[in-house]
């Protein structure tokens, strides 16, 4: 009975991928989810979709991680006043309690992804279908695994490790085991695997882009790497990711947006897909819509489907753009900028003077709330060559980070190759944070580098520098929920909390 509720979880999601082809939202759940019923390949394609859906939701990319550029000190919640979005508030003026509904969303949210994943990995090995869709599937699965995983260990520490199903009989109250122990015996093998398994992005059929690819699980693998100060082992990820042919876009902005031409680009290695036109409520887990533009429009200035004035940037970032960053333009309304969508922006249209433009979708586009069929970009070609630029420093080859980063820097046109050429170590690392900031900006990055660099000092330093002087140690790391542990007394709280 067990096995046909844990098909059945997984099957039931199926209609909810978040590809970008219709045809996979055609497909109906099968009526029998017994293990009879799921040993053909639509079966098996089924659960693998069912382990993508919880990415889209706002307990993860749709919400909560992008909000971490709130707490990461680029910018201010905006919202409504009163208690509107108070638990990010509360993450950004570092009083967060083991109550707060964003450190409880970002708990939970990876867990059905990883029961979907545990799924395919169960039973997908044993189907008789097709050796190389099979072994797709699996790679597919290992590297969502990877991911979800990969959330969990950054934001929260030690995390109970699950990599099974659960059965009747099992201990469904697991205590946390060390983030060291889940970097190698899951992220990392899983991700290993994935690149042996996956084919390349051109090798899938158009009605499977946006499934992960051979690049995305070498990209993946590169940013774990680069957290754990495996530095050369980061730049062979980066190399191989380099082979696969993938390039920047020529301009900027063709990585964001709500047209076709800006999903899966040449630059993308995997993003979030979302097809718009969705019925579901804002925090029900079956839209399908994305909510980056309907959050940060401009508060009820009619621009943009919604329009809540979410994530205004604060002055101090807008400060860091270096004369001639075409990335200003691209990524910040501010007065006397270029219009947007034939609308000037007036500074008294948010508490800092600013609004993200980055991810806005004109109202032609996405004429509601709930339309926007951007996807969220989670890794691109420039985060890669940004993390083989600061490997390639922090081994003491300053010279040769010069080249990738120079990359970055040249479309964003800064032009002045001597200005980042003969720098000591550190001058480059400064030159290399800076640059993750703004290229990456509001785009969910920002805090996970600020925890994995100096061990953390460099968060507190930086927060300390913009006013938010009550953030200490203890706020590297998010409360364990609170409810959690009332329902799980194996689980311990983080220190501080």
């Amino acid at each position: 009975m067990m096995m046909k509720k844990i098909f059945y979880m997984a099957l039931a999601a199926m209609p909810l991928w978040l590809g970008s082809c219709s045809k996979f939202l055609d497909k109906e759940p099968l009526e029998d989810p017994s293990a009879e019923s799921v040993k053909d390949a639509s079966a098996a394609i089924a659960m693998i979709n069912a382990a993508y859906q919880p990415l889209q939701r706002p307990k993860l990319y749709n919400m909560r991680i992008w909000s971490l550029d709130i707490m990461a000190g680029n910018s201010a919640v905006g919202a409504g006043g009163g208690d509107d979005g108070i638990e990010t508030i509360q993450l950004s003026n570092f009083s967060t309690g083991p109550d707060n509904f964003s450190a409880v969303d970002l708990w939970r949210g990876p867990n059905p992804g990883i029961l979907y994943c545990n799924t395919v990995l169960e039973n997908v090995p044993s189907m008789d279908i097709d050796p190389q869709l099979k072994n797709r599937l699996i790679g597919e699965a290992k590297f969502l695994r990877a991911n979800y995983f990969f959330i969990l260990v950054q934001l929260f520490g030690d995390v109970p490790l699950s990599l099974v199903p659960a059965k009747p009989g099992d201990d469904l109250k697991p205590a946390r085991v060390s983030k060291e122990r889940i970097y190698n015996e899951v992220i990392v093998p899983d991700l290993k695997e994935a690149i042996t398994l996956l084919p390349r992005r051109e090798e899938y059929a158009d009605q499977d882009k946006g499934r992960v690819s051979k690049g995305a699980a070498a990209g993946l693998l590169a940013k774990v790497y680069l957290t754990l100060k495996e530095y050369q082992l980061c730049i062979d990820q980066c190399n191989q990711v380099e082979s696969l042919g993938y390039v920047l876009n020529a301009d900027y902005s063709d990585c964001f947006g709500g047209e076709p031409r800006h999903k899966n680009t040449a630059e993308s290695l995997f993003e979030v897909q979302y097809y718009g036109l969705t019925k579901a409520g804002f925090w029900d887990d079956e839209n399908q819509a994305n909510w980056l533009s309907t959050y940060m429009g401009p508060r009820n200035s009619g621009w943009v489907g919604g329009g809540y004035g979410w994530n205004q940037p604060t002055a101090e970032f807008v400060s860091q753009y270096e004369t001639g960053d075409l990335r200003k333009d691209k990524t910040i309304l501010y007065e006397g900028g270029p219009l947007f969508d034939g609308k000037a922006y007036k500074s008294n249209m948010s508490s800092t003077g600013y609004n993200v433009r980055k991810f806005l979708v004109p109202l032609s586009i996405s004429p509601d709330y709930n339309t926007n069929a951007a996807n969220i970009v989670v890794l691109r070609y420039a985060d890669v060559l940004l993390m083989k630029a600061e490997a390639l420093n922090e081994l003491g080859n300053t010279a040769q980070a010069v080249d990738p980063l120079y990359l970055v820097r040249q479309r964003a046109g800064l032009t002045d190759k001597k200005s980042i050429t003969g720098l000591s170590q550190a001058d480059m690392r400064e030159k290399i944070r800076h640059e993750r900031r703004i290229e990456l900006a509001f785009e969910g990055q920002r805090w996970f580098d600020m925890i994995r660099w100096d061990n953390g000092q460099y968060a507190l330093n930086f927060l300390h520098s913009i006013g938010k002087l009550n953030a200490t140690a203890k706020h590297l790391l998010l409360p364990i929920p609170q409810v959690e542990i009332d329902a799980n007394p194996n689980l311990k709280q983080n220190p501080g909390y």
